[in-house]
């Protein structure tokens, strides 16, 4: 029996969900360390540890809602907890990004509505991705889901690239609540969890052998919650060999990302000397070629699997970042050319990985009991990475003196080529690290070839 595509309807249906939540974290990301230290006066010091703290709180109760979420027991409690998740979701965006109170009130403020969001945001961002995982069975058609849905994500930054403004905080908090509205409506279109999912081994089938079964609507083992508690749970995760290694690819490259991420600002403004305006143009350049060059990274799964495509577009990545190095006041062309061929990049970081993973999950025998927990621990370490970068960057830029008085005094250079370091040739040496272990992953062959379906499978 063959497995029938998902249609790219529904399919878009599914992953238009991703565009609002999209059009959010640049601003989380990118723009709350210049909103609270160039428009509320809050050092960079201060707004680096608070984001590491309340990134780091919320991290911690990713797993706790990927659990939930599988002990939920039905598939309809997927589009719940997206649904519950995005009214506190506006709520804490708006009210962060407005903050009020004079500069003593404004750290708590910071860590009160960037918690709110943060958790609210992981609800909804764990169920939809743990949904996602269910649809698909071979290596492209799973990089093709994945793909849907983070070219939504990539209109959502390209988006909220062109309001990267202080000025614009009321705009993207209207745009975000009018696309989540939207977005909750084309919800209701998509292909139900396991629907069109096809294979995942029994439980008890072990991670080696060829006990199959393929997984149907209304099927009592595609709709039923995880089994045990948190801790059942946990065990049953981080005793997957293949999901431990891939996860720390995952963490390194994710830090390697999210520097450049919580800095481009700063460096366009102190380095190369260029207005906030022109920091959108580069910006909306490098996820506009991201967009462009997604289905260069579903063919490259197709032909060469999930390990050479990612560690393809790593090796590229790189390639293209370093020469931000030699990079001064002025050299806006070549830093644009930089974004276009890293964004081109973008693309491998954003479809293999969750691609790759829910071919893991189905290998272990967890399709329909364990995807809430394994993209909890992932959105978990997703959250750690940000939180590291904002702990870390911000704290050193500032330790070796850079900040807007810096330019054109006799500190400038030193001061610029601190930030030049820690922007690029930091992440640079993560991006790397990260490829070492792509390429030493022992993971299942059928994971790894492109349409091979898992040993059982309908074909």
């Amino acid at each position: 029996m063959s497995v029938t595509a998902i249609a790219l309807r529904p399919l878009a249906a599914y992953g238009a969900l991703r565009l609002p939540l999209a059009l959010l974290e640049l601003p989380m990301f990118v723009l709350l360390p210049a909103l609270y230290h160039q428009t509320h006066g809050l050092s960079l010091g201060v707004v680096g540890a608070v984001l590491f703290a309340a990134r780091l709180v919320d991290a911690v109760a990713d797993p706790l809602i990927g659990v939930a979420i599988d002990r939920s027991g039905s598939r309809a409690s997927l589009r719940r907890w997206i649904l519950l998740g995005l009214a506190p979701l506006a709520l804490g965006f708006t009210a962060m990004l407005h903050p009020v109170g004079g500069p003593a009130a404004l750290p708590a403020w910071l860590a009160l509505t960037s918690l709110v969001t943060y958790l609210a945001y992981s609800c909804v961002s764990i169920a939809h991705q743990a949904w996602g995982s269910t649809l698909g069975t071979t290596a492209s058609e799973r990089t093709r889901v994945t793909s849907v849905r983070e070219a939504f994500g990539l209109v959502g930054v390209v988006t909220a690239a062109g309001l990267l403004a202080t000025g614009s905080t009321g705009a993207l908090s209207v745009c975000f609540v009018a696309l989540a509205v939207l977005a909750t409506i084309a919800l209701q279109a998509a292909p139900s969890p396991f629907a069109g999912a096809g294979v995942a081994r029994t439980p008890g089938g072990g991670g080696g052998g060829t006990d199959t079964q393929a997984l149907r609507p209304g099927d009592p083992a595609a709709v039923s919650g995880g089994s045990g508690g948190g801790r059942t749970a946990w065990r049953e995760i981080f005793g997957n060999r293949a999901f431990r290694w891939l996860l720390a690819a995952f963490v390194l490259n994710g830090i390697a990302t999210a520097i450049p991420a919580t800095l481009v600002l700063l460096y366009v403004r102190d380095v190369l000397g260029a207005s906030e305006r022109m920091g959108a143009v580069f910006l909306i350049a490098y996820f506009l070629s991201g967009a462009l060059g997604m289905p260069l990274w579903v063919r490259a799964t197709r032909a060469y699997g999930f390990r050479h495509a990612w560690l393809l577009g790593m090796t590229f990545a790189v390639l293209a970042f370093v020469w931000t190095l030699g990079l001064g006041r002025g050299d806006w062309a070549p830093f644009l050319a930089v974004c276009v061929l890293t964004g081109l990049a973008l693309g491998s970081d954003l479809a293999v990985p969750s691609a790759w993973l829910a071919a893991i999950i189905n290998d272990a025998g967890h399709a329909g009991r364990r995807e809430g927990a394994y993209f909890g621990v992932w959105s978990l370490a997703t959250k750690a990475n940000l939180a590291i970068a904002a702990g870390t960057a911000l704290p050193l830029v500032a330790w070796f003196g850079s900040s807007p008085q810096g330019v054109g005094t006799q500190h400038a250079a030193e001061s610029t080529l601190a930030l030049s370091l820690v922007y690029a040739a930091l992440p640079s040496a993560f991006k790397l690290a990260a490829g070492v272990l792509v390429l030493l992953a022992p993971t299942p062959d059928h994971a790894g070839r492109a349409d091979a379906h898992p040993p059982g499978a309908p074909s």
